[in-house]
């Protein structure tokens, strides 16, 4: 696929955002669109979930993907869907299973944001990317006190299970992004808090995205 010139939405959390690199050019989205040539949209909201929660606990993270999914600009050529770290992290929606429609589940809530953004963008390419890894991805209890219904692992096949559903390309960054901060010179390098890649983390990335959407 040729990406000069594409307009492209990133609709994300706090990595997408920025959290992590030095300053807003050198996260991932920005390096993505110095080496694509593509013009780049950043919807990352740091805290962010893709489901709705069953109970708000915060103004800021409760601002789910499907809710602003509505909220992204109409005219993308291609979208890009880069979360479920914090579903995992700190939500409090149950897993749910492929055949539930709730939008409180993890899966119900995919399923509703895949049918979303191909109404919205029925021309356009859609692709998701799964969780990096990160410390304490096999964590009983979340962030906010509730047992965690499966590690991030779990997390990271239910969102290729529904993609795959809908044919929806999904970039793996779980399996292949190079980043694992359970290896110390790995953290040093690429993701210094266990989470959030910095400069040199977000270059790779951008990069394995770049390759991803040009193979398309």
């Amino acid at each position: 696929m040729e990406l000069k010139g594409k307009k492209i939405n990133f609709l994300g959390d706090s990595i997408t955002e920025g959290a992590g690199a030095s300053c807003p050019e050198n996260n991932y989205v920005s390096v993505f669109g110095r080496l694509s040539g593509a013009e780049v949209r950043n919807y990352g909201i740091g805290g962010t979930r893709i489901a709705p929660q069953t109970k708000p606990t915060n103004e800021q993270w409760d601002q789910d993907f499907v809710m602003r999914a509505d909220q992204m600009d109409d005219d993308a050529d291609i979208v890009v869907v880069f979360g479920g770290t914090n579903d995992y992290g700190h939500g409090d929606a149950a897993l749910g299973t492929f055949e539930n429609t709730d939008v409180h589940t993890f899966y119900g809530a995919l399923h509703t944001l895949c049918q979303k953004l191909i109404n919205k963008y029925p021309y356009a390419t859609i692709i998701f990317m799964t969780p990096l890894h990160r410390l304490d991805e096999n964590r009983v209890i979340n962030e906010i006190g509730i047992r965690n219904q499966a590690p991030l692992s779990g997390y990271v096949d239910i969102i290729k299970e529904v993609t795959r559903y809908y044919a929806i390309p999904t970039l793996d960054l779980y399996a292949v992004s190079g980043l694992q901060p359970e290896v110390e010179i790995l953290k040093e390098l690429y993701m210094p808090d266990g989470l959030h890649p910095n400069d040199a983390g977000a270059e790779k990335v951008a990069k394995r995205l770049l390759s991803f959407l040009k193979a398309l």
